[in-house]
């Protein structure tokens, strides 16, 4: 059973998804109304110690729900540290592909944050980002400030 839960980010409502008890989906927007259920405090904590600096990565297994090259983009955007950032046509020579490729399956990453897609723009700025909201670019440049990154 799908339980929806909403984490209050500094930028504004998080939702997460789990399907009994793993996380399958985290959006970096929200709405109360649509997420009843508490949040884990695994989850609380894990995203309490993001928030403040504590935690740089969260270490969590990519999402099996996509491609085989969607995979492989979300497990070399994984691989991105805090504070440090690559380049879409930087991934795309690392798994041999093509950095619009590479700009799709960011755009498909079910798990925003986790999977630290904020952390991948374009070779002269900021590039694009995906987090279904107006307000999208605005997160990503929250993200990358947080962690260290002035773009």
């Amino acid at each position: 059973m799908k339980q929806a839960c909403i984490y209050q980010a500094p930028f504004g409502n998080i939702t997460l998804i789990f399907d009994g008890g793993e996380l399958i989906e985290l959006n970096l927007h929200g709405d109360l109304a649509h997420a009843p259920y508490p949040l884990p405090e695994m989850w609380q904590q894990k995203l309490d110690d993001y928030f403040a600096g504590r935690l740089k990565n969260f270490a969590h297994p990519i999402s099996s729900k996509g491609t085989p090259f969607q995979q492989k983009v979300w497990q070399a955007i994984s691989e991105i540290p805090a504070g440090q950032v690559m380049s879409y046509q930087d991934i795309a020579r690392q798994i041999g592909s093509g950095p619009r490729a590479v700009g799709s399956a960011c755009g498909k990453n079910p798990l925003a944050l986790v999977v630290p897609c904020h952390r991948v723009v374009a070779k002269g700025g900021l590039g694009g980002f995906s987090s279904g909201e107006d307000n999208a670019l605005a997160i990503k440049r929250w993200l990358l400030h947080h962690e260290g990154v002035a773009i």
